[in-house]
């Protein structure tokens, strides 16, 4: 008898460790399951408020500490570089009627510049004489703008607009208005790049002309646009650039015929380490240009 009571004893013990161990693995299974449901309704409210706005609030806090814009050898010397190849780019783009090229052949044309910054772009678009309007969602960047446009007599009577503000928000008030829209090395900073190129190609007036300059998403680029220019020659700084944020040029084309834009030109960009100098070549697979038409 005595023989089955410690029998029974040892058994009722098992059960009890084994009731334990089920009532604490619930226990963890419920907790697991609250955590991801807890994550995927904030990820959900977080993609809710993503696909409202393209801000960016990761990117906006560090190009905010850009204090050093207007330094042609400053954190984004890269940026200056590049107004060698994008204006030109942007300029060819515009005037096809060699015999109206003279120092404002820009005259008349009214351009919204997204994503300017502290006015790298805008300026030298004023300077060709046209009606430039820069936004950016970035007040740091805008006020830099605005004192930096005070300082060259040459923008006198024909100084940028700055605004604060997003393309979508901005779309509010001027949808349909602008010539010519450009996001130059701007879409791989911003949340919902197909939000962003809608809201672009809605800026622009029909028969207008969009402008995009973005690196490509390749093996090449993530070697010589985030490891090289970020690590080694120090052409602009640590963390710019995330790979994952590049967007194609067949991704950017499928967006922009969906919003109703044929693509007339795409041209590859390449910086030449030793001379310091862009220049244009066929290849896509580091960083391109594309210029869209907007149409009827």
């Amino acid at each position: 008898m005595a023989t089955l009571k410690a029998f029974l004893s040892v058994v009722f013990n098992i059960i009890g460790c084994v009731f334990s161990v089920i009532l604490w693995a619930l226990h963890r299974i419920v907790d697991f399951f609250k955590i991801q449901l807890n994550f995927t309704s904030t990820k959900m409210r977080k993609d809710e408020i993503n696909a409202r706005t393209t801000i960016n609030p990761d990117e906006l806090e560090i190009f905010s500490g850009y204090s050093d814009w207007w330094d042609p050898n400053g954190k984004i010397m890269g940026l200056h570089s590049l107004n060698s190849i994008r204006i030109p780019f942007i300029k060819d783009g515009l005037v096809k009627d060699t015999n109206q090229i003279n120092n404002k052949p820009l005259k008349g044309i009214k351009i919204l510049d997204v994503g300017c910054g502290g006015g790298l772009l805008s300026e030298p678009l004023a300077r060709l004489g046209a009606t430039v309007t820069g936004i950016d969602p970035c007040k740091e960047l805008i006020d830099i703008a605005e004192a930096h446009k005070l300082l060259d007599p040459e923008l006198e009577n024909n100084k940028p607009t700055y605004i604060a503000t997003t393309v979508e928000e901005h779309n509010t008030q001027f949808s349909n208005y602008y010539d010519v829209v450009i996001a130059s090395e701007v879409i791989d900073h911003i949340n919902n790049p197909e939000f962003f190129i809608q809201s672009c190609t809605k800026a622009v007036k029909p028969g207008g002309t969009i402008f995009f300059t973005a690196p490509n998403r390749t093996w090449l680029s993530r070697f010589g646009v985030i490891f090289f220019a970020e690590n080694v020659i120090n052409l602009v700084p640590k963390g710019t650039h995330h790979y994952e944020n590049f967007v194609t040029p067949e991704e950017l084309t499928a967006i922009l015929e969906k919003n109703n834009c044929r693509v007339e030109t795409v041209r590859g960009f390449f910086y030449n380490i030793f001379t310091k100098k862009w220049s244009n070549i066929k290849l896509l697979h580091l960083m391109y240009g594309l210029q869209a038409t907007k149409l009827n």
